[in-house]
């Protein structure tokens, strides 16, 4: 469908709503839609996401200034089509006012609807740079993965760290991380031995580790599927590495904190650079895990989780200040600057960039209470996406 051919049917369908028996008393719902994948191998993914959304509603209600807030969570099953025409039927069909982006390919095909339908949009999952530009109307909760890669480089380059090899899973998160952590640790004095690119579904990392130890590195710095982290990190162990006085570091993906507790003890001792952990010391955090756990049979939150749990803040918030007015534009003018302590620490978005901006931590893998758990060991405050910065 041509995007005049859409707007067209946007118009015409609000303009039979505006009759319809009924509607004075569906204009107060305000209507969040949710396109996430909750099946599939990213399913854990879009389960976390819908978790937090729903926890945030549950301790908040669902009202606000005057409106009741309504959750509609739809299934793309990480298929970009699907994620556009389960969007073009949220807005058509269900009148939905606000959507929840998911995963990067399924956000961007959003892009065309939210910019046709002035819809604002929080990115809950994706952590692509790029996504924000594609849309004037996407505001993102979540994280970007240069936020993650440029401060675990310089932090590598810091502390003694002088040569790196990448080992990446070759897709689009993998090559942007890996590129980000490639510039920015060379800007700090280190060097790149190699940039090894590792197939998505790869189920063997024997031949990529060997050669990478082959390269004689001091520092293996690695972007993998969390799913593929724990199988990585044994690898890892098993081939001595550990023994041959090489870090293993990466960014927070790999140390997923539901995927955590069934991993092996080889994880102990990893370095990752994250926003968000379980095991965050702070009250509000601790309060979050419990409400959390009880909620969900007992499954640890994750940084998917808190990402959705701060985007529900998000919109309540921005609907506070439109007085439950949902024009697109006044509630990403209502975002832009908003800033607030979530449960991974203090975080804003950026006025300029509606980027996320949030703490950075470097973690150790450890094992706390007879479960693995990323400790926070140092803290890299206020940081901002280092793409949007170079480009002002």
């Amino acid at each position: 469908m041509s995007s005049t051919r859409f707007a067209v049917l946007v118009g015409a369908v609000l303009a039979l709503a505006a009759v319809r028996p009924g509607h004075a008393q569906a204009q107060d719902v305000v209507r969040v839609g949710l396109v996430m994948p909750l099946t599939g191998v990213l399913g854990p993914v879009g389960k976390q996401a819908v978790a937090g959304a729903r926890l945030y509603m549950a301790q908040h209600g669902d009202m606000v200034a005057g409106r009741k807030v309504e959750l509609i969570v739809r299934d793309d099953a990480s298929v970009p089509d699907n994620a556009k025409r389960i969007a073009q039927e949220l807005i058509v069909n269900d009148e939905v006012a606000i959507l929840g982006g998911g995963l990067t390919p399924s956000v961007l095909a959003l892009a065309p609807l939210a910019n046709e339908s002035k819809t604002a949009t929080v990115v809950m999952v994706s952590g692509t740079s790029i996504v924000t530009e594609r849309s004037p109307y996407f505001v993102r909760s979540s994280w970007t993965h240069a936020q993650q890669a440029s401060v675990l480089a310089n932090w590598a380059a810091r502390n003694g760290s002088k040569r790196a090899t990448i080992i990446a899973s070759d897709w689009a998160p993998g090559r942007e991380a890996a590129g980000v952590f490639s510039a920015s640790f060379t800007a700090a004095g280190g060097t790149i031995v190699e940039a090894l690119k590792v197939p998505l579904a790869n189920p063997d990392f024997a031949p990529f580790l060997q050669r990478a130890r082959d390269g004689n590195p001091d520092t293996l710095f690695i972007f993998v599927p969390t799913s593929q982290a724990g199988i990585l990190a044994k690898q890892f162990v098993e081939r001595g590495l550990d023994k041959s006085g090489i870090k293993l570091i990466g960014p927070g993906d790999i140390a997923d904190d539901e995927d955590l507790p069934g991993m092996s003890d080889a994880m102990i001792g990893m370095i990752t650079a994250g926003f968000y952990s379980a095991a965050h010391p702070s009250d509000l955090n601790r309060d979050y895990v419990a409400a959390f756990r009880k909620a969900n049979a007992n499954v640890r939150p994750n940084f998917i989780s808190v990402s959705a749990y701060d985007g529900m803040h998000l919109i309540y918030e921005a609907l506070k200040v439109t007085g439950g007015k949902t024009n697109g534009d006044a509630l990403v003018e209502a975002m832009k600057g908003m800033a607030w302590e979530s449960p991974r620490g203090p975080m804003s978005i950026d006025p300029k960039t509606r980027e996320v901006v949030h703490d950075i931590y470097i973690r150790k893998v450890e094992k706390v209470g007879g479960e693995l758990y990323s400790v926070e060991q140092e803290t890299f405050k206020t940081v901002k996406d280092p793409a949007k910065v170079a480009n002002r």
